[in-house]
């Protein structure tokens, strides 16, 4: 998994109308990259609803929020729209992207064993390198987890 020090990879997806985004497309701007598991379930709904409720003060602060699962872009536009998100969802059908942070791992639940994404928050500075990786996400929370962290470091 890429630690705090580290700079981002420079691929970060593929936008909802098919488009390659690269890190490069925010340049300084410091970043919020969320990797969540898939669109429209409950832990995944909560956080990217407490990120939005949350998004104008993380803008302020000066980030960009980008939300990234093996959705399709399909999914994430019907998603966005569902739950009104303003801010920049990837997806990341191959797991290219996962695997690039190290949060593609064996997952185990309800006794079965898969491959699946970890739920990590990176927070990076304005040059992209990580500041700070959350691993323990509180869905319910996101925002406020996150708040606690950028505003501490200001």
């Amino acid at each position: 998994m890429i630690e705090k020090g580290q700079k981002i990879p420079a691929y970060l997806g593929t936008d909802a109308y098919g488009n390659k985004v690269f890190a490069d497309d925010f340049a300084g701007k410091a970043l919020i990259i969320y990797f969540y598991p898939k669109d429209n379930t409950p832990g995944c709904t909560a956080e990217a609803c407490s990120i939005r409720d949350g998004y104008e003060k993380l803008r302020e602060a000066g980030y960009e929020v980008i939300g990234i699962s093996k959705d399709s872009g399909k999914s994430h536009l019907k998603f966005a729209e569902k739950y009104t998100l303003p801010f920049i969802l990837l997806s990341d059908t191959d797991t290219e992207v996962n695997q690039a942070f190290g949060v593609w791992a064996e997952k185990k639940m309800a006794g079965r064993t898969y491959m699946g994404t970890l739920r990590t928050t990176f927070i990076t500075d304005k040059d992209h390198t990580v500041t700070d990786v959350i691993t323990k996400v509180d869905t319910k929370h996101a925002a406020a987890q996150l708040e606690s962290i950028i505003f501490k470091e200001v």
